[in-house]
């Protein structure tokens, strides 16, 4: 391969490659498996740097074990409030979190803002909870238990304000250089008023990294006037990403149709109407705008379809599918709205590690709705077999950002018959993002002549061409349709490990 500036120019054998360009710069790559960029299309980089550089607490096994850990981590760094993420009752024998007042026990007043795995809930000690004016009163407040809904967010909010700005600096550097370790290129960070804020993203948008950030605004709009100057003042390249319409199952928040197996009587929280979603798609679709939301539970699926039905029905579907409206982990789909959405151009942006994590026979999906329908979530091969583009990303901090085990989720997906072949998950994970984006020039992901120069070097083991019999196969896997081989993905595997990457050109890692 042959590189010029920041362009791919060249592809052919090694012999002839020496003969055109003798006095190129050579790199000799000894074997290793050259690929084209990552994209992960659904991040939160301050938070998974917050998360990096914070308490980890996805190793904790029970509530005392939790509480031990938070102790640790106060004991060690004095005067400073505690941020930790990943803890996950659903494993725990106890099947519960720490009270407000077992935390207190072990921090005494300090502020403290522990989120849970899925960040639609958070532990908060009374030390933080007192800096929240009129916290009791806000939706989603519990005395002793975990905050969720806008309780949770004003906490949140609150908890960053005591973080400092070179805090905040050193946590986004930190989440980008990982990122690209990875052999990450770009990333869609999901920004808005309840994730971090507007200050946050313009921090995150002005920083200088080789990772290109591609930002997503969730606020809601009513008129395509409003869209326009959203975008302008965020600089965003669509109204979507986490513009929450329920929240999620692990914290018993996302909205469903039927109760809960473990909790009767709770069929999650709805934070949007169908009206507001409605005139949100309809406003986007009418300035030319991606719009977009946040969507797990089977109800508020049904309210976004049925509103993007609505305004397909009254400006059309050209107006519609020109903009690449996307939904975020889409859960809980059915065939029919999924033959709507392929339809309409809807873009999945999805996360196979969610199934890797919750998926299968007393997992966390089973345990919150039962095995039967615990069975039926983020059915990949469906979205693909109705023409739903799909592109894959990690959701962090909620889950780790490597991309071959991205990859390999979603070919080994837990539930027979909803994993895709390698090959259409390779593309999900990389060209996948990159449409997702607004990026459709048929060359950027690939590698080609005319493409950016953005691929990652990496050791790996046995390469094969070989899909599961159950996976939608996007397009040939014959070695003789001259398909590139990938990496080999079996459970047992080792993932290739990341030696470079380069984006538009430039090193960026190794």
């Amino acid at each position: 391969m042959a590189v010029r500036g920041d362009v791919i120019t060249w592809l052919g054998s090694d012999e002839v490659g020496r003969n055109q360009f003798p006095d190129a710069d050579v790199q000799d790559l000894d074997g290793a498996f050259v690929a084209p960029g990552f994209v992960d299309s659904h991040v939160h980089v301050t938070a998974t740097g917050l998360a990096l550089s914070g308490l980890e607490l996805r190793a904790a096994g029970s509530p005392a074990q939790l509480l031990q850990m938070v102790a640790d981590h106060a004991a060690a760094h004095p005067g400073r409030p505690v941020w930790g993420h990943g803890w996950d009752e659903s494993t725990w024998a106890e099947n519960t979190a720490p009270s407000t007042e077992d935390l207190d026990g072990v921090l005494g007043d300090r502020p403290a803002y522990l989120t849970r795995i899925d960040v639609h809930s958070a532990l908060a000690s009374s030390g933080l909870r007192r800096l929240v004016p009129g916290l009791a009163a806000a939706a989603g407040f519990a005395a002793e238990q975990p905050l969720t809904g806008d309780a949770h967010h004003q906490v949140r909010a609150v908890a960053r304000s005591l973080l400092t700005p070179d805090q905040l600096t050193e946590a986004r550097l930190a989440a980008l250089q990982g990122l690209a370790a990875a052999g990450i290129v770009a990333v869609h960070e999901c920004a808005g008023p309840q994730i971090g804020g507007l200050d946050d993203w313009l921090a995150l948008r002005n920083l200088d990294h080789g990772v290109e950030v591609i930002g997503y605004w969730g606020e809601p709009v009513t008129t395509a006037e409003r869209a326009r100057s959203l975008m302008a003042e965020t600089g965003a390249r669509g109204l979507a990403g986490d513009l929450f319409i329920d929240g999620a199952l692990g914290s018993h928040t996302a909205w469903l149709h039927e109760p809960y197996a473990d909790a009767p009587g709770c069929t999650g929280t709805r934070h949007l109407d169908p009206e507001t979603i409605e005139a949100h798609v309809r406003a986007c679709s009418e300035a030319e705008v991606t719009a977009g939301f946040h969507v797990i539970g089977d109800a508020a699926v049904s309210a976004v379809v049925d509103a993007i039905e609505r305004v397909v029905d009254d400006l059309g579907l050209a107006a519609v599918a020109r903009c690449g409206h996307r939904l975020e982990h889409l859960e809980m789909v059915t065939a029919d709205q999924a033959a709507k959405l392929g339809a309409w151009g809807v873009i999945a942006s999805v996360q196979p590690n969610f199934d890797a994590l919750w998926g299968g026979y007393g997992g966390m999906y089973a345990q919150r709705l039962g095995p039967d329908r615990g069975s039926r979530l983020n059915p990949l091969a469906l979205l693909a077999s109705q023409g739903v583009p799909l592109a894959f990303g990690s959701d962090a901090p909620v889950t780790g950002f490597q991309p071959w085990a991205t990859v390999r989720a979603a070919v080994h997906h837990r539930t027979p018959g909803s994993g895709v072949s390698a090959r259409a998950a390779f593309a999900a994970a990389t060209r996948g993002g990159w449409r997702a984006s607004g990026t459709r020039d048929g060359l950027t992901g690939s590698l080609v002549p005319g493409a950016p120069a953005s691929y990652a070097i990496w050791d790996a083991g046995p390469l094969d061409v070989s899909a599961p019999r159950d996976a939608v196969q996007r397009w040939s896997t014959d070695p003789r349709s001259r398909v590139p081989a990938l990496p080999r993905l079996d459970e047992n595997d080792t993932l290739p490990q990341c030696r470079q990457t380069v984006h538009r050109g430039a090193v960026i890692y190794g």
